[in-house]
């Protein structure tokens, strides 16, 4: 699935992914791949898997950045 990152808490290390299909989609610094969450900004555009969270939940899983342009990840 792909989507764009819809913001991120930095803080708390985890964020929302603002799914092709309009829904967001939770996810954990612990579900990126290729990117770290410092690199990661908001509007950034990222493939990922959806899997249930621990809380039932839908969350993203195994997130890798698309396209790298001039520090932005874009299609």
């Amino acid at each position: 699935m792909r989507g764009t990152v819809k913001k991120l808490v930095r803080d708390r290390k985890f964020g929302f992914i603002e799914a092709e299909n309009g829904k967001d989609v939770y996810f954990h610094a612990s579900a990126l791949v290729d990117v770290t969450f410092e690199e990661l900004q908001e509007r950034n555009t990222v493939e990922f898997e959806v899997r249930p969270g621990q809380d039932g939940r839908s969350q993203a899983a195994n997130i890798t950045r698309v396209g790298k342009q001039d520090g932005w990840w874009n299609e």
